[in-house]
């Protein structure tokens, strides 16, 4: 007599948390399980981020270059992220309000690596993941350092040997 909506269907319990990391662990099992295993769970989470990449480059390929972080977070945010860019002294913080696969992502850190990669890739520079949600942190922090254009001819903080 009667057939749930879709919006009743959302008020129950659902298991997709379980089903990914079921998922990515058996992908983990059938590449023979230990550092096959990582590699393999590796090789998906870098697949899935270079999918969802395409659609940040294309954010980031039409803004000036000292906007990018800012795009990349309202990118981010598109995707559910909750991201803001905040400048820093010696570069950028973006940082990621929400994570949508943290409770997968702590039992498989190779997602956040897999993200960290494609926002150097994206940023054309080297960046430092400083903290994650999955990890229990409360947000996800990337730092991402300024680009110099002219190489220092300073030897302060060097090593004089």
């Amino acid at each position: 007599m009667f057939a749930l909506t879709d919006c009743g269907r959302d008020a129950f319990d659902q298991a997709y948390d379980k089903l990914a990391e079921d998922a990515l662990r058996w992908i983990a099992q059938s590449a023979g399980g230990g550092e096959l295993g990582e590699a393999a769970v590796a090789a998906f989470a870098r697949a899935r981020m270079a999918a969802q990449a395409e659609g940040y480059r294309t954010a980031l390929e039409s803004v000036a270059p000292e906007e990018r972080t800012e795009a990349l977070a309202r990118a981010l945010t598109a995707d559910g992220y909750a991201a803001t860019a905040r400048s820093a002294p010696v570069g950028e913080q973006l940082c990621q309000h929400h994570c949508p696969v943290a409770h997968v992502a702590e039992q498989f850190p190779q997602l956040c690596e897999a993200e960290t990669e494609v926002f150097s890739r994206l940023l054309g520079t080297h960046v430092q993941r400083l903290a994650t949600i999955a990890h229990g942190d409360g947000v996800c922090t990337t730092f991402i350092p300024k680009k110099t254009t002219t190489a220092s001819t300073s030897t302060a903080g060097r090593n004089p040997a």
